[in-house]
């Protein structure tokens, strides 16, 4: 029976770098990564992934200039509405407190009784940043521990993606940008998952 990673870990990087690559402006870069992150929640359902947690943007996210800050926050809204529409339990963490916190995701910052019918749980980080997280009594702790981490972008870091939860987590990297998301890179993802030792310290 193949192993498949209950949990996987979404870190969708290179939004800037495509568009500036496609001639557009960093900021349009933002919306041609909202499909992407569908069709990748769908595929991991055909797959028998029962939750994936995607990483939306970061408190630091928000020193870049004012065009991209509002572009990717109404990408993250405009996400959480297209996955709505699936079958699947959504959850929202992050710094409600700050302004720069969507209000339109408010209500999704508690964790939802599941229905009936629901598949996959996601979970979005929206104005996360690691040492809040810390700070306020580990706030994310209704996420439960990553078994997967992929990261699209070629970058060989977390960026301060959920550090408890990530503390035994596999990484694999996808050298293609973000929204250039096609459903074999997943595939490979989970081939090289199935041979890592997973012993969780034992």
């Amino acid at each position: 029976m193949e192993r498949i990673p209950k949990h996987i870990g979404v870190i969708p990087d290179g939004n800037r770098r495509w568009a500036t690559k496609n001639g557009l402006k960093k900021e349009e870069g933002y919306a041609y990564g909202l499909e992407p992150g569908l069709r990748l929640l769908q595929a991991a359902k055909r797959r028998g992934v029962r939750e994936l947690t995607y990483y939306g943007f970061t408190v630091d996210n928000c020193k870049r200039p004012k065009e991209q800050v509002s572009a990717f926050s109404g990408a993250c809204s405009e996400a959480v509405k297209m996955i709505g529409g699936e079958a699947a339990s959504l959850y929202v963490v992050g710094n409600t407190q700050s302004e720069r916190f969507p209000k339109d995701l408010l209500p999704y910052t508690s964790r939802a009784e599941e229905k009936e019918g629901d598949s996959v749980r996601v979970n979005f980080l929206v104005n996360y940043g690691w040492e809040w997280d810390m700070k306020n009594g580990w706030a994310s702790r209704g996420i439960p521990r990553v078994d997967l981490v992929i990261r699209w972008g070629g970058m060989r870091r977390l960026s301060g993606f959920l550090p408890i939860q990530t503390v035994y987590s596999d990484i694999y990297v996808v050298d293609d940008l973000w929204p250039d998301f096609r459903e074999e890179q997943l595939d490979r993802a989970l081939q090289w998952y199935r041979k890592q030792d997973v012993t969780l310290g034992g």
